[in-house]
Protein backbone atom coordinates (compact mmCIF):
# COMPACT_ATOMS: atom_id res chain seq x y z
CA UNK A 1 0.00 0.00 0.00
CA UNK A 2 1.19 3.51 -0.73
CA UNK A 3 0.76 6.55 1.52
CA UNK A 4 -2.50 7.66 -0.12
CA UNK A 5 -4.05 4.19 0.11
CA UNK A 6 -3.09 3.88 3.77
CA UNK A 7 -4.63 7.26 4.58
CA UNK A 8 -7.81 6.25 2.77
CA UNK A 9 -7.86 2.92 4.60
CA UNK A 10 -7.86 4.54 8.02
CA UNK A 11 -10.29 7.22 6.90
CA UNK A 12 -12.78 4.47 6.06
CA UNK A 13 -12.10 2.47 9.21
CA UNK A 14 -12.73 5.62 11.25
CA UNK A 15 -15.96 6.36 9.40
CA UNK A 16 -17.11 2.77 9.97
CA UNK A 17 -16.18 2.86 13.67
CA UNK A 18 -15.52 6.42 14.95
CA UNK A 19 -14.62 5.47 18.53
CA UNK A 20 -13.03 2.02 18.63
CA UNK A 21 -11.94 0.53 21.92
CA UNK A 22 -11.00 -2.74 23.55
CA UNK A 23 -13.64 -5.41 24.10
CA UNK A 24 -12.16 -6.16 27.51
CA UNK A 25 -14.23 -4.75 30.37
CA UNK A 26 -12.35 -2.46 32.75
CA UNK A 27 -12.75 0.70 34.82
CA UNK A 28 -9.16 1.46 35.85
CA UNK A 29 -5.66 0.97 34.38
CA UNK A 30 -5.11 -1.81 36.92
CA UNK A 31 -8.26 -3.66 35.87
CA UNK A 32 -7.17 -3.36 32.24
CA UNK A 33 -3.69 -4.64 33.04
CA UNK A 34 -5.04 -7.75 34.76
CA UNK A 35 -7.56 -8.37 31.98
CA UNK A 36 -4.87 -8.15 29.30
CA UNK A 37 -2.60 -10.54 31.22
CA UNK A 38 -5.50 -13.00 31.45
CA UNK A 39 -6.38 -12.58 27.77
CA UNK A 40 -3.27 -14.35 26.46
CA UNK A 41 -4.50 -17.46 24.61
CA UNK A 42 -8.03 -16.75 25.85
CA UNK A 43 -11.08 -14.96 24.48
CA UNK A 44 -12.11 -11.50 25.63
CA UNK A 45 -15.55 -12.92 26.38
CA UNK A 46 -14.08 -15.55 28.68
CA UNK A 47 -11.88 -13.00 30.42
CA UNK A 48 -14.79 -10.60 30.93
CA UNK A 49 -16.87 -13.36 32.48
CA UNK A 50 -14.13 -14.09 35.00
CA UNK A 51 -13.16 -10.50 35.80
CA UNK A 52 -16.77 -9.41 36.30
CA UNK A 53 -16.86 -11.59 39.40
CA UNK A 54 -13.23 -11.03 40.41
CA UNK A 55 -13.45 -7.24 40.36
CA UNK A 56 -16.51 -7.26 42.60
CA UNK A 57 -14.27 -8.44 45.45
CA UNK A 58 -10.75 -7.52 44.33
CA UNK A 59 -9.94 -4.73 41.90
CA UNK A 60 -6.75 -3.32 43.41
CA UNK A 61 -3.29 -4.86 43.84
CA UNK A 62 -3.68 -5.15 47.61
CA UNK A 63 -7.13 -6.71 47.43
CA UNK A 64 -5.87 -9.36 45.02
CA UNK A 65 -2.92 -10.06 47.31
CA UNK A 66 -5.41 -10.43 50.16
CA UNK A 67 -7.22 -13.15 48.19
CA UNK A 68 -3.99 -15.16 48.18
CA UNK A 69 -3.08 -17.46 45.31
CA UNK A 70 -5.75 -20.10 45.92
CA UNK A 71 -8.43 -17.46 46.23
CA UNK A 72 -7.43 -15.79 42.96
CA UNK A 73 -7.41 -19.11 41.12
CA UNK A 74 -11.04 -19.72 42.02
CA UNK A 75 -12.04 -16.67 39.99
CA UNK A 76 -9.89 -17.33 36.92
CA UNK A 77 -9.89 -21.15 36.71
CA UNK A 78 -12.05 -21.06 33.57
CA UNK A 79 -9.26 -19.26 31.70
CA UNK A 80 -6.46 -21.11 29.91
CA UNK A 81 -3.09 -21.28 31.67
CA UNK A 82 -4.74 -19.93 34.82
CA UNK A 83 -2.16 -21.43 37.19
CA UNK A 84 0.73 -19.57 35.57
CA UNK A 85 -1.32 -16.41 35.12
CA UNK A 86 -2.38 -16.46 38.79
CA UNK A 87 1.26 -16.66 39.94
CA UNK A 88 2.25 -13.82 37.60
CA UNK A 89 -0.65 -11.66 38.74
CA UNK A 90 0.21 -12.16 42.40
CA UNK A 91 3.85 -11.29 41.74
CA UNK A 92 2.82 -8.25 39.70
CA UNK A 93 0.49 -7.02 42.44
CA UNK A 94 3.29 -7.35 45.00
CA UNK A 95 5.59 -5.20 42.84
CA UNK A 96 2.87 -2.62 42.23
CA UNK A 97 2.23 -2.28 45.96
CA UNK A 98 5.89 -2.22 47.01
CA UNK A 99 7.43 -0.23 44.17
CA UNK A 100 4.69 1.81 42.48
CA UNK A 101 2.34 2.88 45.28
CA UNK A 102 -0.26 0.44 43.90
CA UNK A 103 -0.39 2.38 40.61
CA UNK A 104 0.17 0.97 37.13
CA UNK A 105 3.31 2.64 35.74
CA UNK A 106 3.12 4.54 32.46
CA UNK A 107 6.69 3.71 31.43
CA UNK A 108 7.26 0.80 29.08
CA UNK A 109 10.35 -0.44 30.90
CA UNK A 110 8.51 -0.54 34.23
CA UNK A 111 5.51 -2.28 32.69
CA UNK A 112 7.60 -4.93 30.95
CA UNK A 113 9.38 -5.61 34.25
CA UNK A 114 6.11 -6.90 35.70
CA UNK A 115 5.68 -10.72 35.67
CA UNK A 116 3.44 -11.85 32.82
CA UNK A 117 3.71 -8.51 31.02
CA UNK A 118 5.48 -8.56 27.67
CA UNK A 119 5.77 -5.93 24.96
CA UNK A 120 2.30 -6.62 23.56
CA UNK A 121 0.59 -6.29 26.94
CA UNK A 122 2.56 -3.15 27.71
CA UNK A 123 1.51 -1.63 24.38
CA UNK A 124 -2.17 -2.35 25.06
CA UNK A 125 -2.02 -0.73 28.49
CA UNK A 126 -0.03 2.26 27.28
CA UNK A 127 -2.43 2.83 24.39
CA UNK A 128 -5.80 2.03 25.92
CA UNK A 129 -5.34 3.16 29.52
CA UNK A 130 -2.95 6.07 29.03
CA UNK A 131 -3.49 7.27 25.47
CA UNK A 132 0.00 6.60 24.16
CA UNK A 133 0.30 6.15 20.35
CA UNK A 134 1.42 2.52 20.52
CA UNK A 135 0.27 -0.53 18.55
CA UNK A 136 0.17 -3.98 20.13
CA UNK A 137 0.65 -6.52 17.37
CA UNK A 138 -1.34 -9.68 18.07
CA UNK A 139 -2.24 -12.45 15.60
CA UNK A 140 -5.09 -10.36 14.13
CA UNK A 141 -3.00 -7.25 13.52
CA UNK A 142 -0.11 -9.33 12.22
CA UNK A 143 -2.44 -11.00 9.72
CA UNK A 144 -4.14 -7.79 8.58
CA UNK A 145 -0.85 -5.92 8.22
CA UNK A 146 0.67 -8.64 6.05
CA UNK A 147 -2.42 -9.68 4.12
CA UNK A 148 -3.49 -6.18 3.08
CA UNK A 149 0.02 -4.95 2.35
CA UNK A 150 -0.34 -2.25 5.01
CA UNK A 151 2.84 -3.06 6.94
CA UNK A 152 4.31 -6.46 5.99
CA UNK A 153 6.81 -8.04 8.35
CA UNK A 154 8.27 -11.43 9.23
CA UNK A 155 7.58 -11.11 12.95
CA UNK A 156 5.44 -9.04 15.31
CA UNK A 157 8.23 -6.60 16.20
CA UNK A 158 8.94 -5.92 12.54
CA UNK A 159 5.25 -5.36 11.84
CA UNK A 160 4.96 -3.04 14.84
CA UNK A 161 7.94 -1.01 13.67
CA UNK A 162 6.53 -0.77 10.15
CA UNK A 163 3.08 0.24 11.41
CA UNK A 164 4.55 3.04 13.48
CA UNK A 165 6.24 4.31 10.33
CA UNK A 166 3.31 4.15 7.90
CA UNK A 167 0.16 4.86 9.96
CA UNK A 168 -0.70 8.59 9.69
CA UNK A 169 -0.23 10.39 13.00
CA UNK A 170 -3.84 11.53 13.13
CA UNK A 171 -4.96 7.89 13.18
CA UNK A 172 -2.21 6.44 15.37
CA UNK A 173 -4.03 6.53 18.70
CA UNK A 174 -6.93 4.36 17.48
CA UNK A 175 -5.07 2.30 14.86
CA UNK A 176 -4.53 -0.59 17.27
CA UNK A 177 -8.24 -1.05 17.89
CA UNK A 178 -9.31 -0.55 14.28
CA UNK A 179 -6.87 -3.20 13.07
CA UNK A 180 -7.62 -5.77 15.76
CA UNK A 181 -11.38 -5.44 15.28
CA UNK A 182 -10.97 -5.64 11.51
CA UNK A 183 -8.96 -8.83 11.89
CA UNK A 184 -11.34 -10.29 14.44
CA UNK A 185 -14.56 -9.74 12.50
CA UNK A 186 -13.80 -9.09 8.82
CA UNK A 187 -10.29 -10.09 7.80
CA UNK A 188 -10.56 -13.41 9.61
CA UNK A 189 -7.95 -16.13 9.24
CA UNK A 190 -9.57 -18.93 7.27
CA UNK A 191 -12.21 -17.22 5.17
CA UNK A 192 -11.90 -13.43 5.12
CA UNK A 193 -15.17 -11.61 4.55
CA UNK A 194 -13.90 -9.65 1.56
CA UNK A 195 -17.39 -8.98 0.20
CA UNK A 196 -18.31 -6.93 3.25
CA UNK A 197 -14.90 -5.31 3.74
CA UNK A 198 -14.80 -1.50 3.63
CA UNK A 199 -11.21 -1.50 2.35
CA UNK A 200 -11.45 -4.37 -0.16
CA UNK A 201 -10.46 -2.23 -3.15
CA UNK A 202 -7.38 -0.95 -1.31
CA UNK A 203 -6.26 -4.36 -0.05
CA UNK A 204 -3.41 -6.11 -1.88
CA UNK A 205 -4.49 -9.64 -0.88
CA UNK A 206 -4.51 -11.67 -4.10
CA UNK A 207 -6.75 -14.50 -2.93
CA UNK A 208 -9.82 -12.46 -2.04
CA UNK A 209 -12.86 -14.49 -1.05
CA UNK A 210 -15.91 -13.83 -3.21
CA UNK A 211 -19.07 -14.18 -1.16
Amino acid sequence: MNKEQIAEMFKRLKKHNPEPTTELNYQTPFELLIAVVLSAQATDKGVNKATTELYKVANTPQKILDLKLAGLKKYIKTIGLYNTKAKNIMATCKILVEEHNSKVPQEREALEALPGVGRKTANVVLNTAFGHPTIAVDTHIFRVSNRTGLAPGKNVLEVEKNLLEVVPKRYMLDAHHWLILHGRYTCVARKPRCGSCVIEDLCEFEEKVVE
